[in-house]
């Protein structure tokens, strides 16, 4: 791969298992500086409280992102009732509500149980959502609460995996949950939602996201793998573990297109393509397989560049 003065021309998604306690930039951050790459994005951010599945998107593959950030969620996490707290997982201040030690695994389940399927949800304060321009996060950090629009969330699968209680020596019940998600849902909300419903409040202790999209956590690459090929630059090593461009892509339909075709449309005319959908986006190869962008058909029914791979 080639190298410009800002480092080297790199391509590719790698699948990062993102450490506890680290901002998803801050892995961003690393791994850029790591991979010695000229360009580097990721695509949707997890909590420093969160670990696991978390694609990093390198020179081309950055136009791509945002298939990525559309894409659906799975996640492990562990819930406590009995208490609340001001992010609504475990780096918040934690405030007793009630004793939960008398929930039975049945009631907390069937409440469990009435979050799955299309909802609306309001955002939590401590977000990297927007208010006029500034992060939730910031404001609450003031001690600043603003109204927050609900949002159209899905929740395809609810599972609880674990139910525990202390008893007399812990007003509070611990449960493991596995969930799939779509765009946009925080774990954390339904945490404290699902303890609202119970009354004795909730909030997240352990987060961890198994899968995004294609990316599945036996894929994810731990820093610590990635600082050790560091230290003897072994960059090609390094590139081996990235997948290609268009691997998140999969689920949109393919447009091949002749050497003819391919030479316009990278110009930036639309083409006419036989057996090409009547509309939407389409994923643009090449008769010899080679990836070379998102098309999108226009009103004429020409596939037109949309995002191309320089």
């Amino acid at each position: 791969m080639g190298r410009t003065r800002r480092g080297r021309l790199v391509n590719g998604i790698l699948v990062l298992d993102k450490p506890l306690g680290v901002s998803s930039n801050g892995a961003l951050q690393e791994c850029k500086r790591i991979f010695f790459a000229a360009k580097a994005g990721h695509t949707g951010s997890l909590d420093p409280l969160a670990t696991g599945v978390l694609p990093l998107c390198f020179g081309e593959a950055t136009k791509f992102s945002q298939f990525l950030l559309n894409a659906d969620k799975t996640y492990t996490s562990t819930f406590v009732l009995g208490a609340k707290s001001t992010t609504d997982d475990a780096a918040g201040e934690i405030t007793p509500v009630a004793d939960a030690s008398g929930l039975t695994e049945q009631q907390v389940l069937e409440m469990l149980m009435t979050f799955k399927g299309e909802q609306q949800q309001i955002p939590p304060m401590y977000s990297a959502l927007k208010h006029k321009g500034e992060r939730l996060y910031k404001l609450a950090r003031k001690g600043e609460e603003v109204e927050r629009p609900s949002r159209d969330i899905r929740i395809d699968h609810i599972e609880m995996t674990a139910f525990r209680s202390f008893g007399a020596d812990r007003p509070e019940v611990e449960v493991d949950v596995l969930l799939s998600v779509s765009k946009g849902t925080y774990i954390r909300t339904v945490a404290s939602d699902l303890g609202d419903k119970l009354g004795v409040g909730g909030y997240v202790c352990a987060l961890r996201r198994v899968q995004s999209g294609p990316f599945v956590e036996p894929e994810a690459v731990s820093i610590e793998n990635l600082r050790e090929l560091k230290q003897d630059d072994q960059f090609e090593e390094m590139d081996k573990l990235l997948k290609p461009l268009d691997f998140a892509l999969a689920h949109i339909p393919t447009v091949t297109l002749d050497e003819s075709s391919g030479f316009y449309l990278r110009r930036g005319q639309p083409v006419q393509v036989s057996g090409a959908p009547l509309s939407g986006i389409v994923k643009l190869n090449l008769e010899a397989g080679e990836f070379i962008g998102i098309g999108e058909i226009n009103d004429d029914g020409l596939v037109a560049p949309k995002r191309l791979v320089v």
